[in-house]
């Protein structure tokens, strides 16, 4: 698919959009988790290695109107300088003399950052003007920013068209995610047995439809749920429900049968008096949780059985938490299913791990090397899998 490995870099200035919207401290402004910092780093050090210079394009937040010193780019150019191990210049924009100037200055083995690219509404406006002035600072483009790949923001997917084809290429974080999803997506092994988690079904809809014509077994945690139970005639109590999906979830329940797909709702829940950390605790049958009583977690018997079936696995897909993960009394049940996970992947099954509750929750637990594939893109994963094509993908693979 990608050239990217077969290229030589030599004497050539790439022109890199990476997904650097890290979390930074409110007061410090420094990096609290530097995974996409990371993700990125194979990518940069081979074109440095290949003699080729590198000019690096992101965002950083939601800015509004205008630059803003919260999201400025500035403040995460000492830690890439540490991670990448050479010096980061910085450019105070991301088109403009100064851009410019720098980017042409730029010689083998060196490393530019541009200014935040959300600075200009243009950029998620997808204007081709800003894509034409950002693809002059560049020979070559690489697209190594998955998290971004559902956009046609210019940096994502409009700058693509101002380079020929063999110009333009997925880096080596974006090859491994596109085929790590196209391997789930369209080479499953069966078993394949899917995890969706969550709040919301709305959210989660076109995913499980997707899934319906896909996965052998389909688990459904977390809040979203309790919204299947309430459809079936369960007793669900003060638990999250989403009253104008009880139709939907019916009906995702009778096509699973007709398509001979197993789907697996949580037996048992840890259920709690309040949403708070406090709260008192009890086990219930999830189609039988009392008044007043919300299933924050799923319990024992749920655990033990969803593990069973991960285990039987040769795909696992897991997009989404099985409860309120965030508060240590309601984690058991999210990390038992990151543990099967582990297993069934260390017996030979192949597992990819996306969306940002769900990727924490391996992180947190410790298990994310245990993974095949840990993705940096929520959104864009879940709409991959909800079988959209992705602008920032097709803009390199239509050539």
């Amino acid at each position: 698919m990608s050239t990217f490995n077969n290229h030589s870099f030599k004497g050539e200035k790439a022109l890199i959009r990476v997904d650097f919207n890290v979390p930074l401290d409110k007061a410090t402004l420094q990096i609290t988790d530097d995974t996409r910092i990371r993700a990125a780093v194979p990518t940069i050090k081979k074109i440095l290695s290949d003699g080729g210079s590198v000019i690096l394009m992101s965002h950083l937040g939601r800015p509004k109107g205008g630059p803003e010193d919260k999201y400025s780019l500035k403040h995460i150019v000492d830690h890439l300088s540490k991670t990448l191990g050479v010096p980061v210049q910085f450019a105070n924009d991301c088109i403009g003399k100064e851009a410019i100037d720098k980017a042409a200055a730029l010689k083998p083995g060196e490393v530019l950052l541009l200014e935040n690219l959300r600075f200009y509404p243009e950029e998620e406006k997808g204007d081709k003007a800003f894509a034409e002035k950002l693809s002059k600072l560049g020979d070559i483009y690489v697209n190594d920013a998955f998290g971004t790949a559902h956009r046609a923001h210019a940096s994502t997917t409009i700058v693509a068209q101002f380079f020929p084809t063999g110009k333009k290429m997925f880096g080596l974080l974006m090859d491994a995610e596109v085929s790590s999803a196209e391997k789930v997506l369209r080479e499953s092994k069966k078993p394949f047995v899917a995890i969706i988690g969550g709040a919301k079904v709305s959210d989660k809809i076109l995913i499980l439809e997707n899934l319906l014509e896909k996965a052998s077994d389909i688990i459904i945690g977390g809040g979203m749920a309790y919204t299947f139970f309430k459809a079936q005639g369960g007793k669900i109590g003060s638990s999250l429900c989403e009253e104008d999906r009880l139709d939907v979830a019916k009906n995702l329940l009778k096509k699973a049968v007709e398509k001979g797909v197993t789907i697996h709702l949580p037996e048992d829940s840890v259920i709690a008096d309040k949403f708070a950390e406090d709260a008192q605790t009890s086990v219930a049958s999830s189609n039988n949780i009392p008044d007043g009583w919300s299933g924050l977690d799923i319990a024992d018997n749920a655990r033990k059985s969803f593990a069973n079936v991960i285990l039987s696995a040769k795909t696992i897909l897991w997009n989404g938490p099985m409860g309120v993960f965030e508060m240590p009394k309601f984690q058991a049940g999210t990390k038992a299913i990151a543990e099967a996970v582990a297993q069934a992947t260390e017996k030979g099954a192949f597992s990819l791990v996306g969306g940002g509750d769900s990727v924490a929750a391996v992180n947190k637990f410790g298990f994310a090397s245990k993974i095949s594939h840990v993705s940096t893109g929520g959104g864009a994963l879940l709409e991959y899998f909800e079988g959209k094509v992705l602008p920032g993908i097709a803009a390199i693979q239509e050539g």
